[in-house]
């Protein structure tokens, strides 16, 4: 089970394009408010029914937890000691996990950036190579063992097919890409 959360202001393209992308390839993906609510508002005022709620995560199905950016979802899953918690757990457990965008900053934050080959939106790039990371910023994505991180918006899809190769494999990936023309 792939679980992505949702926090007011993440930025929609970047929670949709992967949701998307994993249901095509039949991978299981839930979509998760940090808050009791399911309505969770977007940077761009896009509103998104989460499928259920933090505490409602079933942890022993977590093969993957996906963080979207989107500077206030970022703070606000920054703001959430559940949340943090969450990402931390998912982190110990040696489970997949991916940030896109300004969502590998909280990876420095529970200090894992620690010799990570990382990508994210260039303006927030510091935090994590202040933290021991480095930075890759002629790719839109990268992979460094279970760490997955995306550039930003524009590299949703490609993020997304990497996810797919991540769960799945490449070949699936690669049919996925085919058949949406990219």
């Amino acid at each position: 089970m792939v679980y992505l959360i949702l926090a007011e202001g993440f930025e929609e393209i970047e929670a949709i394009a992967p949701v998307d992308i994993l249901r095509r390839a039949d991978i299981e993906v839930k979509t998760v408010s940090i808050t009791n609510e399911l309505m969770v508002t977007g940077g761009h005022g896009i509103c998104i029914k989460a499928d259920i709620t933090l505490r409602q995560i079933e942890f022993d199905t977590l093969e993957m937890l996906v963080l979207p950016g989107g500077l206030g979802g970022v703070n606000a899953i920054a703001g959430s000691p559940a949340a943090m918690e969450l990402i931390e757990k998912v982190l110990k457990a040696g489970r997949k996990i991916a940030a896109i965008c300004a969502a590998p900053t909280l990876l420095a934050k529970l200090g894992v950036a620690d010799n990570l080959t990382f990508v994210s939106y260039p303006t927030v790039s510091n935090d994590i190579i202040n933290a021991g990371g480095t930075y890759v910023p002629d790719k839109n994505v990268v992979c460094d063992n279970n760490i997955i991180t995306g550039k930003a918006a524009g590299s949703s899809i490609e993020f997304a097919l990497e996810l797919v190769a991540a769960l799945l494999d490449k070949k699936t990936a690669e049919q996925i890409r085919s058949a949406m023309i990219c």
